[in-house]
């Protein structure tokens, strides 16, 4: 496991430690935050949750990510796993 699922636990804590600290210090910022909505869906909550599910759906290999500078591509080329993806679906 990386550093960032190993103490996944503390992240969280510290987040919402943060966050509490943050609605404390600017109370006013979470009425700002509140109003920007659009057919009664709270627009900040939903990009951070897309955010969240985005990459599910991708299924991403996050530890690769480090690895595209090491192999550099032409715009003609698709990854391996695109290619697979493409032959099973017709996409």
């Amino acid at each position: 496991m990386g550093l960032f699922e190993r103490y996944l636990s503390v992240w969280i804590g510290l987040a919402i430690v943060v966050g509490v600290g943050l609605g404390a210090w600017f109370p006013d910022a979470a009425a700002s935050i509140a109003a920007l909505e659009a057919a009664g869906i709270n627009l900040p909550i939903a990009v951070l949750i897309w955010g969240m599910i985005f990459p599910m759906l991708l299924a991403v290999d996050f530890s690769s990510i480090g690895a595209i500078r090491q192999q550099p591509r032409t715009a003609n080329q698709r990854p391996v796993d695109q290619q697979k993806f493409s032959r099973r679906t017709g996409f």
